[in-house]
């Protein structure tokens, strides 16, 4: 029975014990024992509870591992792969995050983990914030991703999980984007905080577009992370803590 599990698991790149129950035909008891001798054999190393993947013949046990991104996708459902991470993904920014960022419209306990050295950050965020996908394929798996426009809406509205504001203009500043999805999505998203930061640093940039008008008295930091200064912007209402510039 190990024997032909193991032949069918290693049709699949990675595995949830639920996966496997269906595949063996036994009981959960049993099958965590085959499971624990596979693990202690070499064959499958636990990504977390319950969630295993499968190392390939010849390859050596705690050296392997698969794209980042899959594993990713094995923590939470949904998973999408989203700020920082596509930031660097899509080049709007060299600075390459150690961390992973991952929305989810789920509740996980953890919502920090490390899988093989790897930090993984999720993000809960409500269903109407779930738009903007697109699919990729990473080790013949297809992975959901934020695209561009998304991504950069995201970090707009998060600016922490983006390594900051001054990266999210960096990828402005390349213009490798649709502008007009990029003004719809800013208005989907319902914060006008989004609005403010993406009229500012396109005003700083030089990049011409054309947003609603803003409605507010209340001023917003222009980077969350970073502590208050007394320089306003009239126009966007923020208080102006971190310098745009030319991004030279």
């Amino acid at each position: 029975m190990r024997i032909n599990l193991l032949d069918e698991l290693s049709k699949k790149k990675a595995f949830t014990i639920k996966d496997a129950e269906q595949l063996s035909h036994t009981g959960k008891g049993v099958l965590k024992v085959i499971l624990s001798r596979l693990e202690k054999n070499g064959w499958i190393e636990r990504i977390e509870k319950g969630k295993y993947i499968v190392i390939p013949l010849g390859a050596e046990k705690g050296k392997y591992t698969l794209h980042e991104f899959i594993l990713g996708a094995y923590l939470v459902d949904p998973c999408i792969i989203s700020y920082w991470s596509t930031l660097n993904y899509y080049g709007f920014t060299e600075q390459i995050p150690r961390t992973v960022f991952i929305q989810t419209t789920s509740r996980k306990k953890n919502q920090e983990v490390t899988i093989f050295g790897v930090p993984y950050k999720i993000i809960r965020i409500k269903e109407e914030k779930i738009f903007g996908i697109e699919k990729v394929w990473f080790e013949e798996i297809q992975i959901s991703l934020t695209n561009k426009e998304k991504t950069i809406i995201d970090c707009l509205d998060k600016p922490q999980y983006a390594g900051g504001i001054i990266e999210v203009a960096k990828g402005l500043k390349t213009e490798d984007y649709d502008k007009d999805i990029l003004i719809e999505y800013a208005k989907k998203i319902q914060n006008s905080g989004v609005i403010r930061r993406l009229g500012y640093i396109c005003e700083s940039l030089q990049i011409p577009i054309n947003l609603p008008e803003i409605k507010t008295r209340n001023y917003l930091k222009l980077d969350p992370v970073l502590p208050k200064t007394k320089k306003l912007d009239s126009k966007w209402h923020l208080i102006i803590n971190e310098e745009i510039g030319d991004l030279e």
